[in-house]
């Protein structure tokens, strides 16, 4: 399973000084190659706000943040937890709907 991740929105929402007070994040994960039996894809989103208590993030010009600033602001581990569950479930141990038997006769009939 060659799993790739990329921040693939980012959407700074600036306050009258120019400072970013939120970011629109959005992150696409993939499964494999578009194609092959096993692919799978995700996206996940994340509204990160300026001096929210659990994310380390200050406001300034959105010039000011680069791409590992931006991808730090996401919840990765999160996201790689869930997106591994849903691959297990959709590819690698899917769900087997049971297969009705029409010419079932019934017993002592």
């Amino acid at each position: 399973m060659a799993v790739t991740k990329a921040l693939v929105k980012a959407i700074p929402h600036e306050d009258l000084s120019s400072n970013v007070q939120q970011w629109e994040l959005s992150m696409k994960y993939e499964n494999d190659s578009e194609g092959d039996a096993t692919y799978y894809t995700s996206t996940f989103t994340e509204m990160a706000i300026a001096a929210a208590p659990d994310l380390d993030f200050t406001a300034a010009a959105k010039g000011t943040f680069n791409l590992a600033a931006l991808t730090a602001m996401c919840p990765v581990s999160q996201w790689d937890a869930v997106f591994a569950s849903q691959v297990d479930s959709v590819i690698t141990n899917p769900v087997v709907n049971p297969v009705p038997d029409q010419d079932f006769a019934v017993p002592g009939s």
